[in-house]
């Protein structure tokens, strides 16, 4: 059973920076495109960046481009996400996911395992 661990989230003054981790067991890490996903209250289940099984192609939501960075360690099974400059908007549940698809997955559907979430608090 593959599982998903994040962690790392917290209360962040706006302008200041978080590193969430999520570590993955269970599967195959190197076979998995790594996701990150948030949901804000209220609001849908959003992409926020992936990076591919072998961490040389990332993908990023516009509203993160220039001041998140996903990362993977393939022989620590871990996924990262580096968020710089955080803004209040950013304010929500993170979440990792591992997807099986061959290539690029940007959509919720398009991944097959998630953690249980790491809360992210940005105040102004």
């Amino acid at each position: 059973q593959v599982q998903l661990v994040e962690s790392g989230g917290g209360l962040v003054q706006a302008g200041g920076s978080l590193r969430l981790s999520c570590a993955v067991s269970g599967g195959t890490f190197g076979l998995y495109i790594m996701g990150w996903f948030r949901q804000a209250p209220g609001k849908e289940r959003q992409f926020v960046a992936s990076v591919n099984k072998g961490g040389d192609y990332r993908y990023y939501t516009n509203s993160v481009k220039g001041r998140f960075t996903i990362s993977r360690d393939n022989a620590k099974n871990t996924v990262f996400l580096q968020m710089n400059s955080l803004k209040p908007e950013d304010t929500a549940v993170y979440y990792c996911a591992a997807s099986i698809r061959p290539l690029a997955a940007v959509g919720l559907n398009e991944y097959n395992y998630w953690g249980q979430g790491t809360q992210v608090t940005v105040s102004s």
